[in-house]
């Protein structure tokens, strides 16, 4: 039985390229997806709820997702000091500190 190392065929295969090859591919075939909801969106004559899709759309691929943040904060109006005990205990009396 193998145990592990180089084998014949194993891993992606030469030449198979990857995104960027595949992408450069379908920019040479035409125009992109984006490109086309790009120019819907741009197009003037097209209705109003076509330019709409065509930006809801296209906004992922232009536009980073922001990052949801809970803004809310309940506050009573009361401020109360709470004192922290700091320091090693001393050894005669574990309640006191240095």
């Amino acid at each position: 039985m193998a145990k592990g190392g180089k084998r014949a065929g194993a891993g992606r295969p030469k030449g198979s390229g990857g995104k960027r090859k595949l992408a450069a591919s379908i920019a040479k075939d035409g125009i992109t997806p984006l490109d086309y909801m790009l120019g819907v969106l741009r197009d003037t004559k097209n209705d109003e709820s076509q330019r709409n899709w065509a930006a809801n759309a296209a906004a992922p691929y232009v536009h980073a997702k922001l990052a949801s943040v809970d803004k809310s904060i309940e506050h009573s109006g009361k401020v109360e000091f709470v004192p922290v005990r700091t320091g090693v205990p001393k050894k005669d009396d574990t309640d006191q500190y240095e």
